[in-house]
């Protein structure tokens, strides 16, 4: 039976930081009132000539030599984004340009937040099916383009980066499941109220902004999260003792302490990388995974539990042998 498994991850994070601190000169908030509600410190915040692309790029090369892999070995490339370079081509595209690799499938998802365990999936179903034998699986955004520097209840949540993982065929088991969901009743709660084929002027006048109802996001964010974390043990008849990392989505701190306490899992085993890097929605798992493969955290042979939450609303968990 073949398998996938991640033999490479990556990440990259823009120079500039905006520190709450910095938020503090832009709107009416404080350093202590983002800390308690969030826990966020700071976020990265790409140049005005950084694209989406860009970020991609650097976390992908980085995964692709953690591989030990070239940009040859690729044969697919999903790039989950809400951030988009271009209307069209997709960005998985202008990424496969940039690293030089012809001729395979590649292709954008957009799932928001949980737009890297939707990535993540469908390339885990590809290996499995034989139709790739190495893929690329990116996250990556530049979330700062689409914020109301005015609306403090936005724009201190999130911040722009990339993550990556390679995702290699494998006789030994690696993903062991990925549970996918969304429920587009929901949209109202968490969205951009302007696109291409509703709003398009508005657009180009730039009031295509975030919208978010945060307690109603809270509130369901905690209820799915732990749902989408019982199905995946459940179906892999895997205890929460057998778990040895959780890395969340990191939107907010208190969210993630809600799921680590479903779990009964000390805050010793989850990843947080939120106090650092905000929310960065499609790149947030794949960023807190390289950081803790990269400090020595995450070992090979460990238990993880992957899972985010986004606007649509969409939700899913990827449960794994790293």
């Amino acid at each position: 039976m073949t398998y996938s498994k991640i033999t490479g991850t990556g990440s990259y994070l823009p120079e500039k930081i905006l520190t709450n601190k910095d938020m503090e000169k832009l709107v009416d908030t404080t350093d202590e009132w983002i800390r308690e509600r969030t826990g966020i410190r700071q976020r990265h915040i790409a140049a005005e000539d950084e694209t989406t692309c860009d970020l991609a790029s650097h976390a992908a090369l980085r995964a692709i030599e953690m591989a030990g892999k070239s940009s040859s070995d690729i044969d697919l490339v999903i790039l989950a984004t809400t951030t988009a370079d271009k209307i069209f081509p997709g960005t998985a595209c202008l990424l496969q340009k940039r690293l030089g690799v012809h001729g395979c499938p590649a292709f954008d998802v957009q799932a928001v937040c949980t737009g890297f365990v939707y990535a993540l999936g469908i390339a885990d179903k590809f290996i499995r099916a034989g139709e790739a034998k190495c893929a690329l699986v990116v996250g990556s955004e530049t979330l700062s383009r689409i914020l109301d520097w005015n609306d403090r209840s936005t724009c201190v949540l999130f911040g722009d980066g990339a993550g990556a993982v390679v995702l290699e065929a494998s006789a030994e088991p690696g993903i062991l499941s990925t549970h996918l969901h969304a429920d587009g009743s929901y949209e109202h709660l968490l969205h951009v109220p302007h696109g291409i084929s509703s709003g398009y002027e508005q657009l180009k006048a730039g009031e295509a902004y975030v919208y978010m109802e945060g307690n109603a996001v809270f509130k369901m964010a905690v209820n799915k999260l732990g749902e989408i974390v019982d199905e995946a043990l459940e179906a892999n008849q895997v205890s929460k003792g057998d778990l040895d990392w959780l890395v969340p989505h990191q939107a907010n701190s208190r969210i993630i302490e809600a799921t680590a306490r479903k779990l009964k899992m000390s805050m010793e085993r989850v990843i947080l990388t939120v106090s650092e890097h905000g929310n960065t929605s499609a790149a947030s798992v794949p960023l807190a995974l390289d950081t803790a493969v990269r400090d020595g955290r995450i070992k090979k042979g460990e238990t993880l539990m992957l899972e985010a939450f986004g606007s649509g609303f969409t939700w899913g968990s990827a449960l794994l042998q790293f």
